[in-house]
């Protein structure tokens, strides 16, 4: 499982879901088309947003790659354009990051729903 993984991660998810087998590509800096396609956006699986001032990127990633899942791992709220595009927003202070990477590895995380 390939995850792209933009902002700061001071949560630990990137760490977590390394820890449970995933690649992780942590994307530096702003999150622009140019480094998402630079980090492996078409192969990708999932993109992880931890910054809500990188949701932009998400209109962005999903016309690049429509298979890609969208999950923002933040205490801050998506921005309104964005909300429809994402598959799953989740709080840090609901879930732990070793709890969240578990469910997104194993798949037990519905985002069709």
């Amino acid at each position: 499982m390939q995850v792209l993984l933009t902002g700061a991660d001071d949560e630990g998810l990137g760490a977590a879901l390394e820890a449970l087998g995933a690649e992780v590509t942590r994307v530096e800096g702003i999150a622009t088309r140019e480094s998402l396609d630079a980090a492996g956006l078409e192969a990708a699986h999932t993109l992880v947003l931890t910054e809500m001032d990188d949701a932009s990127a998400i209109p962005v990633a999903k016309e690049a790659n429509t298979e890609i899942r969208i999950v923002a791992y933040s205490r801050d709220s998506l921005p309104e354009f964005a909300r429809g595009q994402a598959d799953l927003a989740i709080d840090p202070a609901l879930l732990a990051a070793d709890v969240v990477a578990e469910e997104l590895v194993d798949g037990r995380v519905d985002t069709e729903a």
